[in-house]
């Protein structure tokens, strides 16, 4: 499913037009950034948590080169765990 699929299954449930739905899942998506850039936590309880995590630097092998050793630099990527309602619909 993509975002514009997700966007009309979303609109059809919910009773709302389609510029609804995108609004309020923009809106959804911005304040995730918002959150996780700024150092904080989202939880939907029962849904799952995004959070995110700092990657530490490492060594890496260049592969046009594999006999050249390069750093790969410390990056922050977003995490998401997946809550116990989650879970246990998956499991069914």
């Amino acid at each position: 499913m993509n975002k514009a699929q997700l966007i009309e299954t979303v609109s059809i449930k919910a009773g709302v037009s389609r510029k609804e739905a995108g609004d309020v899942l923009e809106s959804f998506e911005k304040l995730v950034i918002e959150r996780l850039k700024g150092g904080q936590e989202l939880t939907l309880t029962g849904f799952g948590t995004f959070s995110a995590r700092e990657r530490k630097a490492r060594q890496g092998v260049n592969p046009q080169n594999p006999s050249e050793k390069i750093t790969i630099p410390t990056v922050v990527v977003p995490k998401f765990k997946a809550g116990k309602t989650l879970k246990d619909a998956l499991k069914k």
